[in-house]
Parts: C-alpha cells; structure tokens; sequence
C-alpha cells in the first residue's frame, strides 16, 4: 500500500485505520470503541481502553531485551556518560515512583518537572506515567515569572527541580529561580524534589524541600506496580506560548498518545528494536517528549539524553555521537544546522556516520540552500518533518515505513495518515487550489496523540483553534502553506508572520529563501516593520558565513545591494527588503526558535516582550544597535 492509499483509508475509515495501529503497544484491557466523536471538535480515541506510557516504554520490553541500552545519557557540560539498561531504567524509575507516592503525589496528581537535561528528568516523567500522576515538564532556566505562571495553572503537588543546569560551560543555577518563581506564584506546591549535581550551592527550604539522593537510598528495593488508566485520562500537559494571553496548557491524553508514537516510530521513523534513536533537542519541548523520552523506547529503542550545544566541544560532537552508539535514526533542527554551516565543513566527515540512515529535521522551516548542504556532506536522506506541540507528531512529512516517496528539498513533505490536511481561504473558509497560498487547517476529529483540549479551558480550545476560518469548524495551525501539483506542502510561514506591502500581501519564509539562495548566507530573519506609506516594509536580519566579508562600509553596501537584487530575481521588486542589516547571531530561543516577534517590536520602538527563553541577550543588542539612528552630529 502506497502513502496516498495508506492516508486515504486513515481519513475514510479511521475506526479500523487506528484499531489496526492500536496493536503496536499492550493493553491491560481492551478498548470498546475507537472513536467517540459526538461532541465536535473534541475527540476521544479508544474508549474504555486501559494502558500505561510507562509499561509501553519499559516494562513490556523487560522480557525480551532486559540488558540492551535503553538511556544512554551525554554531557559535553560536565563530561559525564552513564547508560542505562531497560532493567536498570525500570529500577530507577520505580524508586523516583516511590519517592513521588512518599511525597504525596497520587493519580491525577499534577507533578512540574524543573530540570536540566539529566536522566533524573526522564527517570521523572516515567515515575509520573507509572502512577497515574500528571506530569508539566518547564524548560530548565525559564525565568520565574514564567515559571510561576505556570505553577499558578498547572498547581502541583511537587516540583522536581535541581541545583543548577550548565549551556556552553556557563553554569545556570536553577534553585534561586525556582524559590522566586513559589513567592511570587499564588499556588504553593507541599514539596520540592532536589537532585544536587554539585553546580551551585542552594539554600533549602525547611520542611517544604526534600533531597533526591537521600530519599533514592531509602527506596533501593522499591517495587511499584503499573496504575493502568483509561486512554482518555491525562499523560502531561505541556505549555506553549500564544500571540497573546497566559501560555496554554496543552493537554494530552494516554492511549491515544502512545498509538500514535508507536505508529510513527514503525511509519515515519522507521527505527527497531534494539537500535539506537539520537533527538537532539531538549525534554522541556514537545519534540524531546515524543522523542527523546516516549517514542523510541515504546519502539523498543535505547535513545541519547544530550546536554550539550552542536559545537562543544568541536563542531563534530553531534556526528561523534552517532559514530559511538551507531545511532540508525536521528531527528534535530533546522537551526542546529543551520549553525554547522558557519563551521568547517570538514567535521562532517570526520566521523563514521555509516550506521545513520536518515537525519530528520523540525521547528522551523528548512530552506532548501540548507538542505542540500547537509545533505551533500551527510550523504544521507534529510527528511524534513512538520508539527506543532499541539500535535505531538509529524503532521506533514514522508513515511519510508510505507513507501518510498522521495523528499523535496523546500517541502516537509505530504499530509500523514490520519491528518486531513485542508489549504483554506483566510476569509472565506473555501478551499484553495494548487500553487495557491491558504492557511493549513485539519478538519476534525483531530487524530490520536493531538491535544484533548487546553488544560482546564475548553472554551479557549474551541476559540483559539477551532473558530478563526469563517464557516469552518477545523483545526487552524495558523500557518501559510502551499500545495504543488505533485501534493507536496510547503510552508511559507506564520498568518501573523505576513508582511501586507502596498496591499501585497507576502510570507517572510518566502522573503528569507530568497536571502538563503545567497552563497554568502547562512541563515537569515525576515519581519514587517510599520511603514507610514507602505502599511509595512520587509527588513532583513543576515548572517554570513563569513563575517569579514562586510568589514569595510563599502562592502557591507555592495552585499545589500546583491541581497536586494537576488529578492528581486526571485519574487519581484515588490518583496525587496527596505534594509538588510548585518548581525553575527540572530536571537533565539534555547529551542532555536528565532525571536521574530522581538526583533520587528525593537525595529518598530517597542518593547520586546518577554525574554525569558532568549538563548543569548546579546544578539538582541545587535538588532536593536542595527536599527538605531546614528547619534546626532555635534553642534559647532
């Protein structure tokens, strides 16, 4: 069965689609019903169902592979690597279980996991799925406002936190952030967890803060049984930042969730028992729940725990690593890359990346000068993927586990099963053709391992996502997209992120393949800056491959103006940026997102907003030095 076919039969008939993919993981008592959908656009997938994430990852493989690794985690921070085997994993997640019961967490329970990337976080979240309890992981180093905020709407028990976490050998103490984040939330939780990796001393808090250590010797024989549940109860919510209001708590279910990650590790990933998966993005982000922690064990896999950046300590640690644990799958970002590009192209061949077959890529749009450039040095398949933490997994890409659609560099590929992916007008609702731009929606139901609703507020599920095409009640990803006659997608940005030049209406990504064409770029933003006779103006933000190469004022003008002019080649004077400025660094996320939002309110002469998640504050002074007017001139 080809894809189309495969996808075709998800969307006809998604009861016997999904009860055949519902097989790939155990049950501890067989689901009734597949799919009750009778209170639209919410959905509910394998009725009556019991099942556990933990039993899926772990225990179902105790049996067969009790000594193959299952964590095997990396510090290029603290030089430390430790693996687990599956028993071993299965032993320390039974006395992180122990210790959360012993702290007073109980089934639907809500447990906010602070923590760097160290096996105690993963360890963690197992002891969550394992009993029953809900698990709200916030990326390490969030700032405290941040963090109280959700505290304040997630409300745990427990917060399981550390010392500190280490990025690109700066030390970044955790517990003074954390004790802040507790004062200034309303919401107190009864306990705090404290793994102490030696980083920083900390202060405890009497009665309230509990050691790690200690508490792991008192439990050395723990023994705690599976809580099995219902598909439909909680796994975790995770929080994800709106255009506007408080961060929305995404909220995912249990069965369908590991259907669905079971499913795409056999279809998408194509990974085995017994190989090894590397993800080398973090656990406070979707990408790092489905896989790095849930995904690849559930497929029986061992998988890499990375805390590190992709050039410490050389631009070779990532290709090290898949040489050393002949790692057959990988998944990172377009950034990382991205970053690798400004290095020696040597460090690619470096090493032995024999035992990889393919580099799968997510989180932002992958542009095509990019991808053959990884690609070409690789010498492996790139396989770009697209999803939101909203879908927990890929809702455009290809599927080597079904067919052998090849990939198209600029594209993420084609809608997967399940998915029924829709290009919409943004006013009319109605359904645009080929070759024309529409915002990409899925109708309902939304397939198994999307969120059930926002934790907590249903009304704001149905109004944030369900509600903003005219006449339409499906899922809005709030994103352009493209379809080619052959069906492949290409996403050309956010419906937020469109620049409207002179009544034209134009997506940076189109704007910033354009720059990306440029030998001389490696990467580049694109954001609309208020304009008094435009409405708006296109301003660019460019990094070179070489910086040196626009030392001299004369240079820096000659590259503008051949920046400019490969815009106009491309998609006409109309998208031209009115300024190409040139920066070392663009500000981002610690995920790798590019900050586009701060750095159009810095070229407009506003606040940034929130900066909690910004990887380094100094590329956001270059912006801001960027697009200052000079100081006046001095008076004679």
């Amino acid at each position: 069965m080809d894809l189309t076919a495969f996808h075709r039969w998800s969307i006809d008939d998604p009861e016997s689609f999904w009860a055949e993919q519902a097989a790939l993981i155990d049950w501890h008592q067989p689901f009734t019903r597949v799919l009750d959908h009778r209170h639209p656009p919410f959905a509910r997938w394998f009725i009556d169902g019991q099942t556990n994430l933990c039993h899926n990852a772990i225990d179902r493989h105790l049996a067969t592979q009790p000594d193959q690794p299952a964590l095997i985690f990396v510090s290029t921070e603290t030089g430390e690597e430790r693996t687990y085997s599956f028993a071993q994993l299965h032993r320390e997640v039974q006395r992180m279980a122990a210790i959360m019961l012993t702290l007073g967490v109980g089934r639907g329970d809500r447990v906010l996991i602070y923590l760097p990337m160290i096996p105690e976080a993963v360890f963690a979240m197992f002891a969550c799925a394992r009993i029953g309890a809900i698990h709200s992981v916030v990326f390490g180093g969030f700032a405290s406002h941040s963090l109280a905020t959700r505290i304040d709407d997630a409300e745990p028990v427990l917060v399981v936190s550390a010392d500190a976490g280490s990025r690109g050998g700066k030390v970044v103490p955790y517990k003074p952030l954390l004790d802040e984040a507790i004062a200034l939330a309303a919401h107190k939780p009864a306990a705090v967890l404290m793994v102490d990796r030696g980083l920083a001393a900390f202060d405890r808090v009497a009665g309230r803060d509990h050691g790690y250590a200690a508490l792991r010797e008192t439990h050395r024989e723990a023994q705690v049984p599976v809580t099995w549940l219902e598909s439909n109860e909680i796994s975790y919510t995770l929080y994800t930042s709106g255009t506007t209001g408080k961060p929305k708590g995404v909220q995912r279910d249990v069965g369908g969730y590991a259907v669905a990650l079971a499913a795409s590790m056999k279809h998408i990933f194509c990974g085995k028992p017994g190989e090894t998966y590397f993800c080398s993005s973090d656990i406070g982000w979707v990408v790092g729940h489905s896989y790095i922690v849930y995904g690849p064990l559930i497929a029986g896999m061992a998988t890499i725990l990375y805390e590190g950046t992709p050039v410490r300590p050389d631009a070779g640690i990532l290709w090290k690593l898949v040489e050393q644990h002949r790692v057959s799958v990988m998944f990172s970002a377009p950034t990382a890359i991205r970053v690798l590009k400004k290095q020696d192209p040597a460090y690619l061949t470096r090493h032995d990346t024999s035992s990889l077959r393919a580099l799968f890529l997510a989180g932002e749009p992958l542009d095509e000068p990019t991808a053959r450039w990884i690609a070409d040095g690789l010498g492996r398949p790139i396989i770009d993927n697209y999803w939101q933490t909203e879908t927990g997994w890929p809702i455009l890409t290809v599927a080597h586990g079904i067919d052998k659609t090849p990939t198209r560099f600029g594209s993420p590929g084609m809608p997967m099963y399940g998915f029924d992916v829709q290009l919409l007008h943004e006013q009319t609702g109605e359904a645009v053709g080929n070759n024309e731009k529409g915002v990409v929606a899925i109708a309902a139901p939304l397939p198994p391992g999307c969120l059930q609703t926002v934790w907590r507020d249903d009304e704001r599920f149905v109004k944030t996502y369900f509600s903003s095409i005219p006449g339409r009640q499906v899922y809005s990803t709030f994103d352009w997209g493209i379809r080619d006659d052959d069906g492949y997608y290409f996403i050309l940005g956010r419906t937020d992120d469109v620049i409207n030049v002179a009544g034209h209406r134009l997506g940076t990504r189109e704007i910033e393949e354009s720059l990306s064409s440029h030998a001389a770029v490696a990467e580049c933003a694109v954001v609309g800056v208020a304009d008094s006779l435009k409405g708006q103006v296109a301003m660019a933000f460019v990094v070179l491959r070489d910086a040196s190469a626009v030392d001299l004022p004369a240079e820096r003008l000659r590259l503008e103006g051949e920046l400019m002019a490969t815009v106009d080649r491309r998609l006409g004077a109309v998208a031209r940026p009115s300024r190409v400025h040139f920066v070392t660094v663009l500000p981002k996320t610690r995920s790798g997102k590019v900050l586009r939002r701060s750095i159009q309110a810095l070229c407009e002469g506003r606040d940034p907003g929130d900066l909690t998640t910004i990887e380094d504050p100094a590329a956001l002074d270059q912006v801001r030095a960027a697009v200052s007017p000079p100081p006046a001139a001095p008076r004679s």
